[in-house]
């Protein structure tokens, strides 16, 4: 017999380090979870009350089930503790503690899930890690993330919808997210975004093609599938919903109905997919070419590593992740007391004077602010509207930057938003992007200057001004660190439209001339805490 012929045997590694490393590795991530227990409780309770995120209840438990997968592999392997990953769970630590300072869950959400695959990689290895590095990467789905998507999905879906509608010689007219045809009307809502049919497909997807195919190449391929088919799908969907409703006098797939059907189609869709995909699969490596593969690492993997750095490692996690809890604390220590004051003034330059029953009737829907006041001033034959919502000591339900807090919901009984843009203009002595949009009234007086408004939006946060969400959130976290505190505002300007460049221009000028007394009023409120 050849010598390549002889069978090729390994015997498992000694369990000692593994009996050693385990109690403390779980002592280490039960820690973990305790000193960021709000964080874990803020995920659990999306969990459970949105449909989107449900399957994270799921994610734990098969994660551990993959790991146990490979139990007979892990056991031929030595746990080492590797030290430069303290560095990965410094950043990890660091982005949990800007996360809560600026009171946002995906990124203390995604910071704690890195961190605790982190503390795995250091405390048992890379050799280890590459072993179950899949299972720990599923943990990230678990991860409520990806609302984000939906305004993007939702335009994607109306915009499929109205140019099916119309290849099928059904005349649409369209704008923003609503649309009508001959038989009714029809709105484009969050619900209506498929983004709930885009994650449960990409972590089912992820999974199925982990479990079925072995060479990277596919799996990448079907994971990317799993992506854009439940968009597809999504967009089917709607516009199926839209022609039954049609076809059948809107009897059908309206109100609840819709959703049922969307569910049921997606279903079908998710399974041919799976179908499909089960014809190219792989089949497992054999067990002989498993273990010559562990065996190719074999004089690395059975070091004996020694209890000390192991301890070392597990005591340099736990002052990691305790420290940012520390400087959580003592920042929170400072409170401002009593409720900012704003007081616009009753005259503003110009000859702009209030108006006490303002025809418009708009306010932004901006939850919980600490302050805000929304007043019309009269000037020039025209009026202009300015809300300033102020928001101090913000914690996760009362915060400005928010998915709850926008111009109009979805669902306003008044208003629509049919634009949206940004664009640059003079705010005091300097040139800042402002968002820009069209609001038109559902319930509006019938005047045509009074159907819409043109309006304004900006952020100013401890007197910095930005147009981005992202930048506000940044912004906040880092005048909390620096000791600056957390007041921050949302200034709107808003006008009846009668032409889009006479109500830019009026916006233009108004806020030229008054953004420096509206500044002034919030320098007020913050030095008055």
């Amino acid at each position: 017999m050849s010598p390549s012929a002889i069978p090729l045997s390994i015997p498992p590694a000694s369990p000692q380090p593994w009996r050693r490393t385990l109690p403390v590795l779980l002592v280490l991530l039960a820690t973990i979870l305790f000193l960021h227990r709000d964080t874990v409780s803020a995920m659990v309770l999306i969990w459970s009350r949105s449909e989107t995120f449900t399957h994270g209840f799921l994610v734990l438990p098969i994660a551990l089930w993959l790991v146990w997968r490979q139990r007979q592999v892990l056991a031929t392997q030595v746990p080492q503790a590797t030290g430069w990953v303290l560095l990965p769970v410094a950043a990890a630590e660091l982005l949990w503690l800007l996360g809560d300072l600026a009171a946002v869950n995906a990124a203390t959400q995604l910071a704690l899930t890195a961190l605790l695959v982190f503390t795995v990689m250091a405390m048992l290895g890379l050799a280890v890690t590459r072993t179950i590095i899949f299972p720990l990467s599923f943990l990230f789905f678990a991860v409520p993330l990806g609302e984000f998507l939906m305004p993007q999905l939702m335009d994607w879906t109306a915009n499929f919808t109205v140019l099916a509608l119309r290849l099928s010689g059904i005349p649409v007219y369209r704008e923003g997210l609503q649309f009508v045809i001959p038989s009714g009307s029809w709105s484009v809502v969050e619900a209506c975004s498929g983004v709930r049919y885009l994650i449960a497909s990409l972590m089912v997807g992820t999974l199925f093609a982990y479990l079925n195919y072995q060479s990277f190449r596919r799996r990448l391929i079907f994971v990317a599938v799993s992506m854009v088919v439940p968009v597809v799908a999504n967009w089917m969907r709607a516009y199926i919903i839209v022609m039954l409703g049609h076809l059948s006098g809107n009897k059908l797939a309206t109100g609840v109905d819709h959703l049922i059907y969307g569910w049921l189609f997606f279903g079908v869709v998710i399974m041919l997919m799976f179908i499909i995909g089960a014809r190219w699969a792989e089949p497992d490596p054999s067990e002989s070419q498993s273990t010559l593969g562990s065996a190719t690492t074999l004089p690395t993997l059975l070091l004996m590593p020694s209890a000390a750095p192991m301890w070392v490692v597990a005591a340099a996690v736990a002052l990691l992740a305790a420290l940012p809890q520390a400087a959580q604390w003592s920042l929170g220590k400072v409170k401002s007391a009593g409720a900012p004051q704003l007081l616009l003034p009753a005259t503003l330059p110009h000859g702009w004077q209030p108006v006490e029953k303002p025809a418009m009737n708009f306010r932004p829907a901006f939850k919980n602010p600490s302050a805000e006041v929304n007043a019309t001033y009269a000037g020039q034959g025209r009026t202009v509207g300015v809300y300033l919502g102020y928001y101090q000591n913000q914690d996760y339900q009362n915060k400005l930057v928010s998915s709850t807090n926008a111009l109009v919901t979805s669902r306003d009984p008044d208003w629509a938003q049919v634009a949206g843009g940004t664009r640059m203009t003079n705010l005091g002595d300097q040139q800042v992007a402002v968002r820009t949009a069209e609001l038109r009234g559902s319930s509006a007086p019938e005047r045509d200057g009074e159907k819409r408004l043109v309006v304004w939006q900006i952020y100013w946060i401890n007197g910095t001004l930005t147009a981005s969400d992202h930048l506000a959130k940044v912004y906040s976290a880092l005048n909390r660190l620096m000791g600056h505190g957390d007041d921050a505002a949302v200034i709107i300007f808003y006008t009846p439209k009668d032409t889009a460049n006479s109500a830019e221009a009026l916006l233009e000028s108004f806020v030229s001339a008054n953004f420096r007394t509206v500044d002034e009023v919030l320098r007020k409120a913050m030095a008055t805490k």
